[in-house]
């Protein structure tokens, strides 16, 4: 517990310590975001503010990790686990694509930065290389990473997709949620402070999995996940990340995350999915993602159907934009929105595991 708490504060330290000197630094030369003309009138006023701030979530998550595992190192604790490193790395490649994305913006001075083709190639590597290595390392007790089983809690026994579909599912799941946490990026500090919600339940999450670990304390209602206690230093510091990295990204914002801390952070949450074996509980948890995700479906599904838009635009989080609400006030209920998802989530893990243990 002390380790991921360590995890934290360093975490927190260095993302809202690190974000001023990057405003400044990328204003200088002058990394300022494009803002779509189609967009709410009220967001022209954000063109030229400093983008690619995800720089520093992932620097908070990669010193808060490394850090607390270097004062564990010194206090005889346990290292870096397979897990760990697995999702760690899908976030940062994640986030190297989503770099590249916003680089090439910055550049062309347009809202546009990758091609599709080239941001699906990207996905497509970061998700095939991630499959098969989470499919590795076994553990003392024979667990891998992943598992070839679809998994709500756990692992659904009776539902095996094999090697080779899990790869396939695998690359559905980092597609889908990296591209939630992008759209969802739309506003100032909303997909961060949505993000701490989310990763601050999985905190918990898998800490209960740590203690209750068929590994170590076997008896009903355990769980077979791989590392889950270096998962929760691992989310505690991504939480950590996203709080300090709001300080500054809050409205109104001094510095955008851009596509380097949105794909970033969803190939998180899809790592976490799979490595916690909570594919499906993730979609509960993190619902505010998957509304505005499912919200930019319906447009274009509806639009292209019968030349109709649902929502004033999307992600709807704009359409409560275009209806007279403040900025702030579509902010602040869709970040409740997004605790009391992860509330519910919570409660349908911990009911769970009352039912599995009988109690």
């Amino acid at each position: 517990m002390i380790q991921i708490l360590f995890a934290a504060a360093i975490a927190l330290a260095v993302s809202i310590l690190l974000t001023p000197a990057l405003i400044k630094a990328f204003s200088r030369q002058g990394f300022g975001q494009e803002i779509r003309l189609e967009g709410p009138a009220s967001h022209q006023s954000k063109r030229g503010t400093p983008t690619m701030g995800g720089v520093a979530i992932l620097a908070g998550l990669w010193a808060g990790y490394w850090g607390a595992h270097l004062i564990g190192a010194a206090n005889g604790w346990a290292g870096p686990s397979a897990s760990g490193i697995l999702v760690l790395g899908l976030t940062t490649v994640l986030g190297g694509v989503g770099f590249l994305d916003d680089f090439i913006k910055i550049r062309k001075q347009r809202n546009l930065g990758l091609n599709k083709t080239a941001k699906l190639i990207g996905q497509l590597a970061a998700a095939v290389i991630f499959a098969i290595l989470a499919l590795q390392f076994p553990g003392a007790s024979g667990l891998t990473p992943g598992s070839t089983h679809l998994s709500y809690v756990r692992d659904i026994t009776t539902v095996s997709i094999g090697a080779l579909l899990f790869v396939v599912w695998c690359y559905m799941i980092i597609s889908a949620w990296s591209n939630a946490v992008n759209l969802t990026d739309g506003l100032d500090g909303l997909a961060a402070g949505s993000m701490g919600f989310v990763l601050g339940a999985y905190v918990l999450i898998t800490f209960w999995q740590y203690r209750y670990a068929c590994e170590t304390h076997p008896g009903k209602g355990c769980y077979d996940v791989r590392d889950p206690l270096d998962l929760a230093l691992l989310c505690s510091a991504g939480a950590a990340a996203c709080i300090g990295f709001l300080w500054w990204n809050a409205a109104p914002a001094q510095i955008f995350m851009g596509d380097t801390g949105s794909l970033a952070l969803g190939g998180m949450l899809a790592g976490l999915s799979i490595t916690t074996r909570t594919e499906l509980l993730m979609i509960v948890i993190g619902a505010l993602f998957v509304a505005e995700a499912i919200s930019v479906v319906i447009q274009v599904a509806v639009f292209r159907s019968i030349r109709r838009r649902v929502f004033r635009m999307a992600p709807f989080h704009h359409h409560f934009e275009l209806g007279g609400w403040a900025e702030t006030t579509v902010i602040i209920r869709f970040w409740l929105l997004a605790a009391i998802a992860s509330v519910i989530g919570m409660a349908l893990f911990y009911g769970e595991y009352l039912t599995a243990t009988g109690t």
